[in-house]
């Protein structure tokens, strides 16, 4: 009896979509032997189709099947060999990738690098002119009143250094400011800035007509014991001297808060711009009224005054300007006032321990 078919099945392991089934042409004579089930599940033909493998059947008497294991190992070798060639390709792509970043990285970080050189140099430059303008106004006083009286010129020492050193009591009014403006920025809140100006504005103020009230009602008797009783003679002039600049302590001290702010805002121009224009109102003052008038040590407090108005709303104005309400004054609460003695409270120590 002929075979009625012949089933090429390969190994399990090697059972590839190449099999092929090769099924001879029964004679129509003879009756089929047995009968294989496609439903049957344990069929391999069943089993080749759960694996998601394609059977062919071919029906042909003289044609030879391709068993599975050449072509499948063949097949296998070379996409094996793709497969490798395209992780190589991949992992060179990468390589040049993480080499291009790191270059693009290095080059960010020198341009970085020199930006922030370039800011630093920007800023400072003029903040260091800040620190120049009130030295030179007062060797400007001297330079004046010393081609005078002996007297006012003697008189003048202790008169600008009552001025200066109390004003360095009210510096922490400038650190606090700073800090604080410099914080609220980089949260970028604007309006968080704004109440803090106007809180700090307010405390400016306030301790301005303190020393203007203690100056007009103290200044005296603090320069006597300041003087001595050996040099009672300058006390007169030098109390007019403190007396005449103390009007300015409000608008000098306002002026001080909105220099710390506009500092705190990365500008340093405006500040400087408006002391530079002191700086000539105090000269041009200074000849003019000490000089050709003959107002001496009077003449010298009084173009001082002006100038140091003049720079405090020049500052006022500058805060303006950058889109801020700098005559919007607030009455601190006690949480704020707790906030800036925490910031300024060090400070105010360590200037305390100078004057």
């Amino acid at each position: 009896m002929k075979t009625h078919s012949l089933l090429c099945q390969a190994q399990q392991t090697s059972f590839n979509a190449q099999s092929l089934i090769f099924i001879k042409k029964p004679s129509p004579f003879s009756i089929p032997a047995f009968h294989i089930s496609f439903t049957n599940p344990k069929s391999p033909f069943f089993k080749a189709r759960s694996r998601g493998i394609l059977l062919t059947a071919c029906i042909s008497h003289g044609t030879q099947g391709l068993t599975g294991g050449t072509g499948s190992g063949n097949v296998g070798n070379i996409a094996s060999v793709s497969s490798l060639q395209k992780e190589e390709e991949e992992e060179e792509e990468n390589q040049e990738e993480e080499l291009q970043m790191e270059v693009n990285r290095q080059g960010l970080e020198n341009e970085s690098l020199w930006k922030q050189m370039k800011e630093i140099v920007v800023f400072t430059g003029p903040a260091v002119g800040l620190w120049l303008c009130g030295p030179l106004m007062s060797l400007i006083d001297t330079a004046v009143i010393g081609q005078g009286s002996s007297i006012e010129l003697a008189a003048l020492g202790p008169g600008t250094v009552w001025c200066d050193n109390m004003g360095y009591v009210f510096m922490f009014l400038s650190v606090a400011t700073s800090n604080m403006v410099a914080i609220s920025l980089a949260k970028q809140d604007k309006n968080e800035v704004q109440y803090q100006l106007s809180i700090l504005l307010f405390i400016g103020l306030t301790c301005g007509f303190v020393m203007l009230f203690f100056t007009k009602f103290f200044g005296l008797s603090a320069l006597s014991a300041f003087i001595g009783s050996k040099n009672l003679h300058i006390v007169p002039a030098a109390n007019t001297y403190i007396q005449i600049r103390g009007l300015a302590w409000p608008a000098m001290l306002i002026g001080w808060v909105a220099q710390s702010a506009s500092l705190g805002m990365k500008d340093s121009w405006g500040p400087l711009k408006a002391l530079a224009v002191s700086s000539v109102i105090n000269g041009i003052g200074d000849i003019l009224l000490c000089r050709l008038l003959g107002y001496g040590i009077a003449g010298a407090a009084w173009a001082t005054m002006v100038s140091q108005v003049v720079a405090g709303y020049m500052m006022i104005d500058s805060l303006n300007k950058k889109g801020y309400n700098a005559y919007a004054l607030s009455v601190p609460s006690l949480s704020d006032l707790k906030t800036i003695f925490g910031i300024a409270a060090p400070v105010f120590v360590m200037m305390m321990s100078k004057v």
